[in-house]
C-alpha cells in the first residue's frame, strides 16, 4: 500500500504540452478517478505514474520512493487496460499467474493468490476455461485477477469499462467497487465518464487542457463546482446556463434573465452576490432538477415561471423537458405524471437555492 503524489508534472510532446504542472496527492488506499474530455491529459497521468511515458517536468513519488527513473517493472503497480491482453492460449488460471510464475514464485504461493483474487472477483468457476468462452464483463475480470494476485502498492485503471456495452458497465462499476472495498489498495483510475467517475471515487480529479480544474469528492463537485467546467461536465443532463444580470432594487437583490424574468436572489447570497450588481458577462447556472413541476415540496428560493415546452423526453419515473430561456434551450426534470406535453404552456418552479453565479471572464464560480 502507498500513497501517490504528483509535483509540479509536466508533459510535453515536441511544443504541445499536454500535461501543464500539475500537483496531485493520492492517500494510501484511496480511490481516484481522473475524470475529464478527450485530450485533457488524464491518460497521459496515469501513464506517467506506471512509468510508460517519461516525465518533461516534475516528481512523481510512491510511497515515499521517487520513481522519475525508475522502470515500471521496478514501481510495483499493476495496470489494468482498456482491452484485457488476456494470452488466448493460456486459462484463466494460467493468465492470472503468469506475472507471478516470471518471478517464480512458489506453486503453493501462486495457487493460494489465485484462488483468493478469483474468489474475490467470483470467477471461482472460470479458471479452466480460455479467454475465447468468456464474455467480456468475465475477461475484465480476469484482467482485474491478474492485478490483484500480485499485490502491488497501487492499482492502476486506464479506462476498463469503454469496451463494454452500457448495462455491463453499470454492473462492472459495481464490482470495481466491491472489489476495492475487499482489497484497499490504492487506486488511480482513468475515465471520460462522469458518471463512472462520481459513482466509483473517494475523490474526483477533473482534467481540462491538461491542468486540474477541481479535486473533491463526488457530491462536493456536483454541489460546489469551482469553475464552469466543472459544473457544467459533472452531472447528467449537464447544468443549465443562462445569460443574467444582478440588478439592486429598494435594497434587495434582483437576478434578471432577459427579456423579462426577475427572480429574488436567495437572502443567504445576497453579501456574497452584492459586489456582482451591475457587471456584465454573468451566466446563472441551474441544474435541471432545480427546474421542475410545480407539485413538489415546498422550499425556500423556489420562484415560478411560465415556460412553452419544446421538446419531452419520458423516462418512467420523471420526464426530460425541454424550452427556451433567455435565447437557449434549457433542459429541466418533472414528474411523470405532471401532464408535460411538447408545444404546451407548463409552470415549473425555480429553485434558486441551489443557483450558481458564475462570472463569465474568468469562468469561476463566485
Amino acid at each position: 500500500m502507498a500513497e501517490v503524489t504528483l509535483s509540479k508534472v509536466v508533459k510535453k510532446y515536441d511544443e504541445v504540452e499536454a500535461v501543464r504542472g500539475i500537483d496531485l496527492n493520492i492517500a494510501d488506499r484511496e480511490f481516484v478517478v481522473l475524470v475529464g474530455p478527450s485530450g485533457c491529459g488524464k491518460s497521459t497521468t496515469l501513464r506517467m505514474i506506471a512509468g510508460l511515458e517519461d516525465i518533461t517536468g516534475g516528481e512523481i513519488m510512491i510511497g515515499g520512493d521517487l520513481v522519475n527513473d525508475v522502470p515500471p517493472k521496478d514501481r510495483d503497480i499493476a495496470m489494468v487496460f482498456q482491452n484485457y491482453a488476456l494470452y488466448p492460449h493460456m486459462t484463466v488460471s494460467e493468465n492470472m499467474s503468469f506475472g507471478l510464475r516470471l518471478k517464480h514464485f512458489p506453486k503453493a504461493e501462486i495457487k493460494k493468490r489465485v484462488d483468493e483474487a478469483a474468489r474475490i472477483l467470483d470467477i471461482t468457476d472460470l479458471l479452466d476455461r480460455k479467454p475465447k468462452q468468456l464474455s467480456g464483463g468475465q475477461r475484465q475480470r480476469v484482467a482485474m485477477g491478474r492485478a490483484i494476485v500480485r499485490d502491488p502498492k497501487v492499482f492502476l485503471f486506464d479506462e476498463p469499462l469503454s469496451n463494454l456495452d452500457a448495462k455491463l458497465r453499470v454492473q462492472m462499476r459495481t464490482e470495481i467497487k466491491k472489489v476495492h472495498q475487499k482489497v484497499r489498495t490504492t487506486t488511480v483510475y482513468v475515465t471520460h465518464d462522469q458518471v463512472e467517475a462520481m459513482t466509483l471515487a473517494d475523490r474526483v480529479v477533473v482534467m481540462n487542457h491538461g491542468t486540474i480544474e477541481q479535486v473533491g469528492e463526488p457530491n462536493d463537485l456536483y454541489h460546489s463546482p469551482a469553475t464552469r467546467f466543472v459544473a457544467g461536465f459533472i452531472g447528467s443532463p449537464a447544468m443549465n446556463f443562462i445569460a443574467c444580470g444582478l440588478e439592486k432594487s429598494a435594497g434587495a437583490l434582483k437576478l434578471r434573465v432577459p427579456p423579462d424574468l426577475v427572480f429574488d436572489v436567495p437572502a443567504d447570497r445576497t453579501k456574497r452576490y452584492e459586489p456582482y450588481a451591475g457587471k456584465k458577462g454573468l451566466l446563472l447556472g441551474l441544474r435541471p432538477e432545480h427546474l421542475t413541476d410545480t407539485r413538489v415540496a415546498a422550499e425556500p428560493g423556489q420562484q415560478k415561471l411560465d415556460v412553452t415546452l419544446n421538446v419531452i423526453e419520458p423516462m418512467g419515473m420523471e420526464t426530460i423537458v425541454f424550452f427556451t430561456l433567455g435565447g437557449v434551450e434549457i433542459c429541466g426534470r418533472v414528474g411523470s405524471k405532471a401532464g408535460a406535453r411538447s408545444g404546451e404552456r407548463m409552470s415549473l418552479l425555480a429553485h434558486l437555492g441551489h443557483m450558481h453565479l458564475i462570472d463569465g471572464d474568468s469562468g469561476k464560480v463566485v
